[in-house]
This record gives structure tokens, C-alpha cells and sequence, in this order.
């Protein structure tokens, strides 16, 4: 008996172990992932650090997306290119020393065509030095809660002590979809880069599934001797968004289809329930010493589930309020949405946000207030 026990439990971890390699064949590490959710789907090795190649300009575009997000800059805004920048090697989009490009040019330049120098330029004009911008990348890993990455460049280049991993790429991924307009560049194929004396350098997408995967619309290459070759890619289709992330594969035709099995497999099994939108009404709360009684509240954010195909879900809901007292701003948190799925399981908790002003009644105002009532017979 116990031979026969140990031959199924032999075929057991055999069969799941051949099951995993049908998504990733020649990876090192890799993860997919629904970003609404944060939900892992499949995942090989997430928290190894390796050396992430040039998907580093994933923070790095990140930081760009948020200084444009806070005004600090403008995509219109002029970069003076410095020696430094145009001097970097590796891939490039052969920028001059002493030119001046626009934000909205060197962005499509690491977006679309991994340009060493336009990320050397951007991380400059943004930080006033390189190693100044460094520190602002790892302090946004910090801020992101992730504990296997260290950036010592802004480009990707090979450096001792530079390194991620799938997981935490992903993650940085996640946050840069927050700022979409970075799709516009990174789902280009190939565009041009509009230098000052009008000429123009060709710039062709080094993610070749923009091109050949329907629904693929970024994010980020990698290749270096040490890294070998790195995708962090995002697809949309039929209303779900995937993120998967590759690392250490030996070609480039490995790479995507290693993220092209990941990808066809949750866009196969997976799809997404929309529980409550952002918009919706979900009651009112009642406001103390307001010039109004209650106010109407909604989810800050769009409330979904992810499920298999056939799955099919019920939810309900436990609303918490606040005590609220005026003033109180439209967009304000005043309590908190938990909904539950049929089987117990905790989907989400999201916060509740007021959808008007309140404004704190006045003396006067309230004198009027009790008057009425009183006039009215309410007290």
C-alpha cells in the first residue's frame, strides 16, 4: 500500500510540476498577474533577484509619469542633452550633446525604442543628477513596499548590486498603469523623435508583441549579457488587463513566448465581475453641525472580481460610516465599502468617498436653521 501511495504522490508533484512549465518553458522567473485585483495567477521563482536589464526604465518612466501627473514638469517642457547624456552606450536614440528635445520626444524614446540616453537626459532634468534620481527610484521602492529591488543606474546597464525581480516588476508595472497616457507610448510600434533641426531618428518598438499580440500595448524590454533577455509586457482584452513579467530567458523568441503562454492562459480562463463602479451612489450618510443633514457617498474606485469563466458569484455588502461632522469636502473619505462573496471570502474593502460639500453651519446659520423648525413644529 504505501508503494502505491508514494507512486500517486511521485505522479502527483510530477504532473503539477509539467503543468507550470507549459506557461514558462525557458524563463528563469516569471509572474502573471491581474493588476485590478492584484491577483497572482501564476508565478515561477517571483522574489529571486536578477539583474532586470533595461526593464529598470519601468521606475523610471514611472517617475517621469508622476513629475508630469504633479506639474512639475510638461511634456512640452525643452531637455538640454548633456555630454553624459549622449555619451551613454547600449541602446540609444542617438541624442546630441547640447541639443535641446522636448520631454514628450525622450519619453516616446524610452518607451518605445529603450533609449539609454533619453532616460540619462529625462533623469537629469528631473533630479539634476543621475545619482540623485537613483535615490528617488529607491525611494519609491520603498514606498511601494517592495523588498527585492535596489537601483544603482536609471538605464539598466549591468552594475553590481542592481537588481529586481519578477514580482516586484510587476509591481512597479501596476503602478505605472495608474498614469495611461503612458500607453500611448508604449503600444506605438514604431514612431519618430523629432529633434530641434527637424530631423528625425526612427524609433521601432523593442516588444515585438505590440505588433503580433492582439491586445498587447506595452510595457518594457530588457537584454544585457548578464540578464539575458526580459519582457515585462501588459495586454487588454474583453475588459481584463493582464500584467506578466519574464526574466532570464536565452532568446528573444523565448521571451514572448513564454509571456504569449501567460498571457493566451488568463485571457482563456479569467474574466472579471464588476461589482460596483466608482460612480454609483451607495447610500448617504448623515453629517453633524453641517449645512446639510447627509450627504451622498460612492466607492473611490471601481470594485471588480476576478473569477474563472464559468464561475458564477454573488455578493453582499457591510457598509461602515464615519462620524461626520462639517465642513466636509466633495471627495473626502467617510467610511468604507467590504464586500463579501457567496462563499465568505472578503473580495474587497474599499473607501467610501463623499460625492458634495458640506459646509459648517455659521451662528447665523444656525439660528435660521432652529428657527424654521421651530416656526415648522419639527422641534
Amino acid at each position: 500500500m504505501k508503494k502505491y501511495i508514494l507512486y500517486f504522490l511521485l505522479l502527483f508533484f510530477s504532473t503539477t510540476k509539467c503543468l507550470a512549465l507549459e506557461l514558462t518553458t525557458y524563463s528563469k522567473s516569471a509572474i502573471l498577474l491581474e493588476p485590478t485585483t492584484n491577483t497572482i495567477i501564476y508565478e515561477l521563482n517571483k522574489d529571486e533577484r536578477l539583474a532586470p536589464a533595461s526593464m529598470t526604465k519601468l521606475m523610471t518612466m514611472l517617475l517621469i509619469m508622476e513629475a508630469i501627473d504633479e506639474n512639475r514638469i510638461e511634456l512640452t517642457d525643452k531637455v538640454l542633452v548633456s555630454k553624459n547624456a549622449s555619451s551613454m552606450g547600449g541602446s540609444q536614440v542617438f541624442l546630441e550633446e547640447n541639443s535641446e528635445i522636448e520631454v514628450e520626444q525622450l519619453l516616446k524614446g524610452i518607451a518605445i525604442a529603450s533609449g539609454n540616453d533619453a532616460a540619462v537626459a529625462m533623469a537629469e532634468y528631473i533630479a539634476g543628477s543621475t545619482s540623485e534620481f537613483v535615490n528617488m527610484m529607491n525611494n519609491k521602492v520603498k514606498e511601494l513596499g517592495l523588498s527585492n529591488t535596489n537601483f544603482v543606474n536609471v538605464h539598466g546597464l549591468d552594475e553590481e548590486n542592481h537588481y529586481s525581480s519578477a514580482y516586484d516588476m510587476v509591481q512597479i508595472a501596476k503602478e505605472l498603469l495608474k498614469y495611461p497616457k503612458i500607453l500611448e507610448y508604449t503600444s506605438l510600434y514604431e514612431d519618430y523623435l523629432v529633434k530641434p533641426d527637424g530631423s528625425k531618428t526612427w524609433l521601432v518598438n523593442t516588444n515585438k508583441l505590440v505588433r503580433f499580440y492582439d491586445g498587447v500595448d506595452g510595457l518594457k524590454t530588457g537584454y544585457t549579457s548578464n540578464a539575458k533577455y526580459c519582457l515585462t509586457a501588459t495586454g487588454l482584452k474583453n475588459n481584463i488587463r493582464f500584467l506578466t513579467v519574464v526574466m532570464g530567458v536565452d532568446t528573444s523568441e523565448h521571451r514572448s513566448a513564454d509571456t504569449t503562454n501567460m498571457l493566451n492562459y488568463g485571457f482563456t480562463n479569467y474574466r472579471l465581475n464588476s461589482i460596483v463602479h466608482k460612480n454609483d451612489e451607495i447610500t448617504k450618510f448623515n453629517v453633524l453641525k453641517g449645512k446639510k443633514n447627509n450627504i451622498s457617498v460612492s466607492v473611490k474606485k471601481d470594485v471588480t472580481d476576478l473569477v474563472k469563466q464559468n464561475e458564477k458569484k454573488d455578493y453582499t455588502y457591510n457598509i461602515v460610516e464615519n462620524e461626520l461632522v462639517a465642513p466636509i469636502v466633495k471627495g473626502d473619505v467617510v467610511g468604507s465599502l467590504e464586500v463579501i462573496d457567496n462563499t465568505g471570502k472578503v473580495v474587497s474593502i474599499v473607501d467610501l468617498v463623499s460625492n458634495e460639500s458640506v459646509e459648517k453651519h455659521s451662528f447665523w446659520s444656525l439660528f435660521v436653521y432652529f428657527y424654521k423648525n421651530i416656526v415648522n413644529g419639527y422641534l
